[in-house]
């Protein structure tokens, strides 16, 4: 979507190169919200190491480092600011 609007941008393959613990706590910290926010409670790592949901943030974005596919996704990150983009033309919102 972002390369039909003709808007640069950066694609970070998650399984590939995951997000550090410590990057993910600054997009979580840009984005406003806690790690249990933005987990995916539907995900096979969710299930298999037992979470409910309640686990501390700490906890949270170790496996979230770990696991990187139990994060909600894409995330656009512009600067300071951060935004969930779902649906995707959530992203756009970015640019305003």
């Amino acid at each position: 979507m972002l390369k039909e609007e003709g808007i640069p941008f950066i694609n970070r393959e998650y399984t590939r190169e995951p997000l550090s613990e410590a990057e993910l706590r600054d997009v979580f910290a840009k984005l406003g919200v806690q790690p249990r926010d933005l987990l995916r409670t539907r995900d096979k790592a969710y299930k298999e190491l037992g979470l409910s949901g309640d686990e501390d943030s700490d906890t949270l974005f170790a496996h979230m480092a770990a696991h990187p596919t139990l994060v909600q996704r894409p995330i656009g990150v512009l600067g300071e600011r951060a935004i969930v983009g779902r649906p995707h033309t959530e992203l756009l919102k970015l640019l305003e």
